[in-house]
């Protein structure tokens, strides 16, 4: 890997492959639009943490209309000479299609979404336009300036009402509830489609709940910890009975480079006529990354108390609309593949989690 492009650097998933990308040596370009669906001050502190000072000038939101039409405004980072971040939207199609002429990636890895399942319920539009619309701008950025290999975030949300454990990539994955997860699932048909169409040799990564420093707001060990540490009610949804497989977020991104370095291609042994939602006749191809070890959500509760060492007030409630109740990945293709399966043990990340909770917000 030469040039490697990363959407969303900004974000928690895209700022950690960023860093591991830069510790090897790699040359990255990030990319961010810097939304406020959940505070941005975390995520300029998480570009200030890879050198980016984003006090610029040339970053301010009135400014974001006045870019350089001779190309990208980029900001270059004090701590790896081989990274450079751009505040760009998907959305802004004309300015991806001059930065893809301009860069030429190698490789691309897109990470940039609108997160969250509960926030889709109320807010549908936002979920077409970063993750359909959005999506479809970067594949035919790909195609005009054709790239080794696009690996791109799906979700393990698009298992929907499936019960049948541990979750497959061979599974079916027709019933979402959620318009997240459609969304993530419309992501992989696209992708497919372009593999075939023009290709692209893409793969598609379905995360089991990320967690870990610099972890999002939204997400529920943030809501926990700040929970518990304030004094208040931790809400426990489907009266406890609910499972994750929770997976630390350096195994995530280790995840990512590994099956960066192995290029999707065409399955000769697929069969049309029984077709496998695994593989493909063209260079497209899914992988679940998730720790294989399913928690109940009381015990990562209890895990947190440990570590802060305070109990949990607990308020048990039913199930949320657009929830599942258990997510466990089976990681087989993972592992064959690339050699690679995540194994950081609850505690462990857990540990590292509230250690720099704390330390961020001096409590």
């Amino acid at each position: 890997m030469k040039k490697v492009l990363v959407t969303g650097a900004a974000g928690f998933i895209g700022f950690h492959v960023s860093l591991a990308l830069l510790e090897r040596g790699i040359q990255v370009v990030g990319i961010d639009n810097l939304n406020d669906y959940y505070d941005p001050s975390l995520k300029v502190d998480r570009l200030r943490a890879a050198g980016i000072d984003i006090t610029d000038t040339s970053l301010s939101d009135k400014n974001q209309g006045n870019r350089d039409k001779s190309g990208p405004d980029y900001l270059f980072s004090g701590l790896y000479p081989n990274y450079r971040f751009v505040r760009i939207d998907l959305l802004d199609h004309a300015g991806m299609l001059q930065l893809f002429e301009k860069e030429r990636f190698d490789h691309v890895v897109h990470l940039a979404a609108q997160a969250g399942v509960r926030y889709s319920l109320t807010n549908p539009l936002a979920y077409i336009d970063a993750n359909i619309t959005g999506f479809l701008y970067l594949l035919e950025a790909c195609r005009k300036f054709p790239v080794e290999h696009l690996v791109y975030a799906s979700s393990s949300s698009v298992y929907g009402k499936n019960k049948l454990m541990p979750f497959s990539v061979s599974h079916n994955v027709d019933h979402p509830v959620s318009l997240y997860a459609a969304s993530k699932k419309c992501n992989e048909l696209m992708a497919h489609t372009y593999s075939h169409l023009f290709g692209i040799s893409a793969t598609g990564l379905r995360f089991f709940t990320v967690y870990g420093t610099w972890g999002r707001p939204d997400m529920a060990p943030f809501i926990f910890v700040k929970a518990i540490l304030e004094g208040m009610p931790v809400r426990v949804f489907n009266y406890g009975n609910m499972m994750r497989d929770f997976t630390y977020i350096d195994d995530v991104a280790e995840g990512v480079i590994r099956v960066l370095m192995h290029p999707a291609e065409a399955d000769p042994a697929w069969d049309a006529e029984a077709p496998n939602p695994a593989g493909s006749d063209v260079a497209h191809r899914i992988y679940n990354i998730g720790n294989g070890k399913p928690v109940k959500l009381t015990d990562f509760i209890a895990c947190l108390e440990n570590e802060l060492g305070r109990f949990a007030e607990k308020e048990y409630l039913p199930m949320q609309p657009g929830d599942v109740s258990a997510t466990w990945a089976d990681t087989t293709s993972l592992e064959r593949d690339t050699g690679y399966k995540p194994n950081t043990p609850i505690e462990t990340g857990v540990k590292h989690f509230v250690e720099w909770y704390r330390d961020y917000y001096h409590c």
